[in-house]
């Protein structure tokens, strides 16, 4: 075959890896080649080069090298590699020759690769452990995520085992916003804890954690994680360290060090690039063991993530756009805490976040930074109560106002006040559901005229856990069951129907992954309005809802359970019957 004039004579050879891939027609030659180019180029392994460029799947590209080189496949997720020999062996070693010991065998250590041409690792292995190596072939994908798990344990093990090894620690962590005032003799002396609490921050972060909880016990310390809303243990750092741990935090947070009989509260600012920061909550706790220490991650990007992302039905996101296109009224989002309810208030702050538009805020305390957008910090102890911040927003010529809780008559009083003179508020308060919230009010003291007047919408909402897509399974439910759940036999009995269970897989957490917003929205119509006046109570106003088509909290969960976006565990969890 003749050569096209602008061939490349002196290419070098294909690899047998890059090879076989050809033969199998998986690549083209030209991509074969300029994978293993790249690869080349930037010093890593021709089969992780082909999973980040996504030309072939991690599973059938490991069939092939297992077929081409003889060497045993294995499923990573079905085994636990031996720790001791990860510990032993080092988080760089493990990372730089992209390989995971698994286990020892006699004067032998089995390595898992997931290119069997990297003869490389196997003699760099052999060196550091004295044992003969020998290659077990794994998929792509799973290795990188074991490599991830290890070396975790491994900077959690180091410090784990006392001061005199903390000083091993080589932790990468964000810039630290709140040691700008720390002693320079106590950042040397406490760098270790420095660069563990900043891996711990920026781990929760890339893991998409809400919460981080330090927790000190008589015998044990622990570190959770709340990841869709479930707590996790993730490390266990030794008691006596305890300390230590919670004086770093209050350092970030501006706290008093000397103060550890009060509870305190404080933020913290971790800048992760120059265009992108998370703020962190912090609140200290004084237990019979120490101060417990809660993070809460406030991430102003969830804010902009958009109404079509929260789970809305449609009917419900045109409630709640309808309410906000009015220039009065007042908009109450109820659930119980960690329901969501700040970023459904923010996500409508930012559709009416315009120049033309006056919007401030009380909360206590803002989580959410949004520019464009007036926020206020209460602080009763100098008598900023909510009620005195609204009446200052009045005197502001306000477009917009939100009130992050409406906790007693006064701050509600002020609030219909604003909302029946022209002004759009938005806020929040602690009940079951959305009728329930009206008889909420009324019970608090404000007239019922004044409750039928001027609230327009009432959102109730839950967070529940979405099911993994990639393993979900179909799940076999007695019919019986079903129509106990709350289906309609016209559900149970459409051949569509199918509901699912989570199961759990290398990209999920339990079966789960992210979490969705269940929702009541009600508004409140004539038909309501006049129940109100005439002082009916919940059960009154829910029947009236429900006849105008407005689905409770049960229903929405269980509408998504039908659409495959829920398991009924899930459903149950957060909403009854």
């Amino acid at each position: 075959m003749a050569l096209s004039p602008n061939a490349t004579v002196s290419a070098p050879p294909l690899s047998g890896l890059a090879r076989r891939f050809v033969a199998n027609q998986l690549l083209s030659e030209e991509q074969a080649r300029d994978s293993q180019a790249k690869a080349l180029r930037n010093s890593r392994p021709f089969v992780t080069q082909l999973i980040d460029d996504k030309l072939i799947p991690a599973f059938r590209l490991a069939e092939v090298a297992s077929t081409e080189f003889g060497t045993p496949l294995l499923d990573l997720s079905s085994v636990e590699p031996d720790v001791n020999a990860i510990r032993e062996l080092g988080e760089k070693l493990i990372r730089t020759q992209h390989a995971l010991p698994l286990f020892k065998r006699g004067r032998k250590l089995y390595l898992a690769l997931s290119d069997p041409t990297n003869l490389q690792a196997l003699d760099e292995f052999k060196f550091a452990s004295g044992f003969a190596t020998e290659a077990i072939l794994v998929e792509e994908d799973k290795l990188a995520k074991a490599i991830e798990v290890a070396a975790s344990a491994i900077q959690a093990s180091s410090i784990g085992t006392g001061d005199s090894d903390l000083e091993n620690l080589s932790i990468e962590a964000g810039d630290e916003a709140g040691a700008a005032n720390e002693p320079a003799a106590s950042e040397e002396e406490d760098a270790p804890i420095i660069r563990y609490v900043n891996k711990v921050m920026i781990d929760a972060i890339n893991r998409g954690c809400s919460d981080i909880h330090f927790e000190p016990y008589e015998k044990k310390y622990r570190i959770r994680y709340r990841m869709d809303g479930e707590l996790k243990e993730i490390a266990s750092p030794p008691v006596q360290l305890g300390g230590r741990l919670a004086a770093r935090l209050k350092v970030m947070s501006r706290l008093d060090l000397a103060e550890r009989r009060v509870p305190q509260d404080g933020r913290i600012k971790l800048k992760l690039s120059a265009s992108k920061s998370i703020d962190f909550r912090v609140s200290t706790c004084p237990t019979l063991w120490g101060e417990k220490v809660v993070m809460r991650i406030l991430d102003s990007s969830s804010a902009m993530l958009g109404i079509d992302a929260l789970g809305y039905e449609q009917v419900q996101k045109d409630h709640y756009l309808k309410a906000l296109g009015k220039p009065q009224g007042m908009i109450l989002v109820t659930g119980p805490t960690g329901s969501g309810k700040t970023v459904s208030l923010y996500t409508g702050l930012n559709i009416l976040n315009t120049e033309d538009c006056n919007i401030s805020t009380a909360e206590d305390p803002a989580e959410i930074n949004l520019p464009g957008i007036n926020q206020v910090n209460v602080n009763p102890k100098v008598g900023l109560t909510f009620a005195a911040a609204l009446k200052a927003f009045l005197r502001q010529d306000p477009d917009v106002i939100m009130v992050g809780e409406i906790r007693d008559l006064e701050t509600a009083e002020i609030a219909i006040k604003a909302a029946q003179t022209g002004h759009l508020v938005l806020s929040t308060l602690h009940t079951n559901d959305a009728p329930q919230t009206l008889t909420r009010l009324l019970n608090m003291g404000v007239p019922a005229y004044n409750v039928a007047s001027c609230i327009t919408l009432i959102i109730a909402q839950r967070l529940a856990r979405k099911l993994c897509k990639i393993c979900r399974q179909p799940d076999s439910v007695p019919r019986e069951e079903l129509l106990r759940e709350g289906f309609t036999p016209a559900d149970v009995d459409s051949p569509d129907f199918v509901i699912y269970k989570a199961v759990g897989c290398e990209q999920c957490n339990d079966g789960y992954k992210g979490r969705t917003g269940i929702y009541q929205v009600m508004p409140v119509t004539d038909a309501i309005a006049r129940i109100i006046m005439e002082n009916g109570n919940a059960i009154e106003i829910a029947d009236q809802a429900r006849r105008e088509g407005v689905s409770d909290l049960r229903q929405s969960a269980l509408k998504k359970v039908r659409d495959g976006a829920l398991d009924l565990t899930e459903a149950n969890r957060v909403t009854t019957d």
